[in-house]
């Protein structure tokens, strides 16, 4: 059975120290779960520049790990009959697309697996609207396919989440942050995640800094190519981050996070709460699109429903990583992954965005590599 012995507790606290210490990051969590227990709880640094002391507790902004938050809710209406993975989207939302177009092929399997051909668009630039959910409806509505649905793997950044988001709000009846506040967050104890900030709460999440790109070897040409400082500008704005994303601004913490895959990666049950039906997380955790260049960040990747499955020589899983492996990273800082044969949830967060075809993957998989490295001792 795999645990973590005092030593190894020890030297990861100190791996974990040494990339605050040399200003990686002004604060991070790091939590893992093994066989259901949580095993390695650490939080160092600051909330920002002239922020507290970063502790367990600290809520940041997570980025795109809000995914497979959303994903899972959609699992559980698919799981209860409301719709199948093969239907498409038209079929429960008619105005998404005209009849006979290439559009209205789209499925709910292509939405999951980052395969609906329509990942990016002008919406995406439009933050001022991201609150307005008729308006995310809208540009749903109006945007046109990049690619024939089904055949080109391209991570949809923002419109992973309007379209699992309003597919949550069409079968269930209620917007997607109650249904997965409902579903997912309150069953499960993850007592300081949600998605985007409540009008009546106090915004404590901590401030996301973005740090110049350094000198380097070469500019790999991955990426979504964003600025840091720009993608930490725009995420600190108050009304962003209180803005329903739910492929963007969930809020919470390691804690949580880890907590999250530690149920997924034990067949979806935990503490006796079950979210999802092993059959359902075996689908929505093997590979189902796979590419060498993804149609919108230039690099190899492979996709779960919901999940991002690991064994590439890019992702942040651990340097030999295996495809059982699952998670997703949030921009420039962040990473979530469940491991089923070693029973294992980790949760990396930080609120320092590096640039992240290379810095932020090399920094998350090295302490992926120190966590597993540990337990297969």
């Amino acid at each position: 059975m795999s645990h973590i012995t005092d030593s190894d507790h020890e030297q990861l606290r100190a791996e974990f120290d040494r990339h605050l210490d040399v200003g990686l990051h002004h604060g991070a969590q790091l939590a893992v779960y093994v066989n259901g227990e949580l095993v390695v709880d650490f939080a160092g640094g600051m909330t920002g520049p002239d922020g507290k002391e970063t502790t367990p507790e600290t809520r940041h902004l997570i980025f795109s790990c809000t995914k497979p938050y959303a994903g899972v809710g959609l699992h559980q209406l698919i799981e209860d009959g409301e719709a199948d993975y093969d239907d498409p989207v038209v079929e429960y939302w008619p105005e998404f697309a005209d009849p006979g177009t290439q559009k209205a092929d789209i499925t709910i399997r292509h939405v999951l697996s980052h395969t609906a051909g329509i990942p990016y668009g002008e919406f995406d630039d439009k933050a001022e609207k991201w609150s307005d959910w008729d308006a995310v409806v809208q540009a749903m509505e109006d945007i046109e396919p990049v690619f024939e649905p089904g055949e080109q793997p391209a991570y949809h950044t923002f419109n992973y989440g309007w379209l699992v988001g309003e597919l949550i709000h069409r079968l269930s009846g209620q917007p997607v942050e109650e249904y997965v506040a409902e579903n997912v967050f309150d069953p499960l104890g993850m007592e300081q995640s949600s998605i985007g900030l409540a009008a009546n709460e106090d915004d404590d999440v901590a401030t996301l800094t973005g740090f110049e790109v350094f000198d380097r070897c070469r500019d790999p040409g991955e990426g979504l190519g964003i600025p840091a400082s720009e993608s930490a500008a725009a995420f600190n704005d108050d009304a962003v981050r209180r803005a329903v994303v739910p492929a963007a601004t969930g809020i919470g913490t390691a804690r949580d996070m880890a907590r999250f895959y530690a149920s997924m990666a034990n067949g979806g049950a935990l503490d006796g709460t079950r979210l999802l039906e092993e059959t359902t997380v075996a689908e929505a955790t093997r590979t189902h699109a796979e590419t060498d260049s993804d149609g919108t960040l230039s690099r190899p990747a492979r996709y779960g429903l919901g999940f991002w499955t690991g064994g590439l020589a890019n992702d942040m899983f651990g340097s030999l990583s295996r495809e059982r492996m699952f998670g997703h990273a949030g921009l420039g800082s962040i990473f979530g992954w469940g491991d089923p044969e070693l029973n294992v949830g980790f949760a990396y967060v930080t609120n320092g965005i590096r640039e992240e075809s290379w810095e932020h993957a090399a920094r998350v998989a090295g302490m992926s590599d120190a966590v597993r490295l540990a337990l297969l001792e």
